[in-house]
């Protein structure tokens, strides 16, 4: 990641670390998705397609369309934590898409993934923050020094959130995200 903070360019390296970042923490909720809709592999497939890119695939039809078909399944989904795991899923392969653009859109990019695997691990925990708080804690963990960068850079972007409340993760799930210290 090179640029002055006006400017900020994101190399393909980059948004491949991102996208690994995010496939990672979509892929600890995989199971909540499949125990409700053990038939349904689409998540399975958008987080496949993120690794894919993230090992050095191209960006393309592929990422779009499983991650449009993981948000499809969200909507099929019985309960609320495996339509979250299927978010995840589908920001995951989402992450791809990442632009240097100080957007609230953009910050979902880089923290959707892990904000909604966090809200999906809370929900079958009977809504247990304590454990969404442990989850965002864990993934912190795994974050890079590019997602690091990644996350600092878009620290700003989410002043467009402070104050939403929005159902399951959204905005305020994310700031709480954002807010941990990464390395």
């Amino acid at each position: 990641m090179t640029g002055e903070a006006s400017e900020v360019v994101l190399s393909k390296q980059d948004l491949r670390a991102v996208t690994a970042f995010a496939a990672a923490s979509a892929e600890v909720v995989l199971k909540i998705f499949e125990a409700d809709q053990p038939d349904d592999s689409r998540p399975r497939d958008a987080i496949g397609a993120a690794w894919a890119f993230a090992r050095g695939g191209e960006r393309g039809k592929s990422l779009r369309d499983t991650a449009s078909a993981a948000l499809k399944a969200a909507k099929s989904a019985h309960t609320a934590a495996a339509r979250e795991a299927a978010w995840a899923a589908m920001s995951a392969a989402g992450a791809a898409y990442l632009h240097p653009l100080a957007k609230a859109t953009q910050v979902k990019h880089i923290l959707g993934a892990g904000a909604y695997a966090a809200r999906a691990a809370e929900l079958v925990a009977a809504d247990d923050r304590s454990v969404g708080a442990e989850h965002l804690e864990r993934t912190v963990r795994r974050a890079t020094p590019v997602v690091a960068l990644s996350r600092c850079w878009m620290w700003g972007c989410l002043t467009v959130c402070r104050g939403v409340e929005e159902s399951g993760s959204g905005c305020v799930l994310t700031a709480r995200w954002a807010g941990r210290r990464l390395r």
